[in-house]
């Protein structure tokens, strides 16, 4: 995957104990894996599956709050569709607009986006906007507000999140686990996978024959 500009709000360089439930980032394996000890074990998580996770918290929450904030891009961005995919997404226009996504058509099947969310800071536009039309047709003929919002907000996250070939530092992994622990849900991703696992010694003991 490429790297995108999606930042970690690093915390200050202060010690971390090992008895944190996500314990203290030791290391970052192929630039997507964070190797964390605790006290009898060690957590492996995967980075972008938990902060895609965190963003798509983040913004569900601002969701229901109507207080996600959107930037003005300098220049439209331009974003050519087949005229179906572009009428599927004005459709719902002003359900994107309060997601701070705003878009205009731009004749034929183009799309101009003038406003992103704030949250997703250099987002890839036109990929955006593609996988919205992926997650909405995913969710076949419903017209459920709900059900096309909690698309639309999982397109974003995975666009807002950092990608796997993100180095990050010691600093940056800890923020990441501290704010794991802080947010509900966030032992899994948005696809229902595991966004971490734990290894305790006496487990990986036994299977060095100890």
């Amino acid at each position: 995957m490429g790297m995108t500009s999606a930042r970690i709000e690093a915390e200050p360089a202060i010690p971390v104990p090992e008895d944190a439930p996500l314990g203290a980032a030791r290391a970052q394996l192929h630039e997507n894996w964070i190797i964390a000890q605790t006290k009898d074990g060690f957590i492996i998580v995967d980075q972008h599956a938990a902060h895609e996770r965190l963003v798509y918290e983040r913004l569900k929450a601002q969701a229901e709050t109507r207080s996600i904030a959107s930037q003005a891009l300098l220049i439209p961005e331009i974003v050519a569709l087949s005229e179906g995919d572009a009428a599927r997404l004005m459709a719902i226009a002003d359900d994107l607009a309060a997601l701070g996504l705003v878009i205009e058509p731009f004749g034929g099947g183009a799309v101009a986006v003038r406003e992103v969310p704030a949250l997703l800071r250099n987002v890839d536009a036109k990929g955006l906007l593609r996988d919205i039309v992926d997650d909405l047709s995913d969710e076949g003929s419903s017209d459920r507000l709900k059900s096309r919002v909690d698309a639309v907000l999982s397109s974003m996250a995975c666009h807002g999140s950092v990608r796997s070939g993100r180095r990050m530092n010691g600093d940056e992994m800890n923020a990441l686990l501290r704010e794991m622990e802080r947010t509900p849900r966030s032992g899994q991703c948005n696809h229902g996978r595991p966004t971490w696992v734990e290894l305790k010694l006496a487990d990986i003991e036994r299977l060095f024959g100890r």
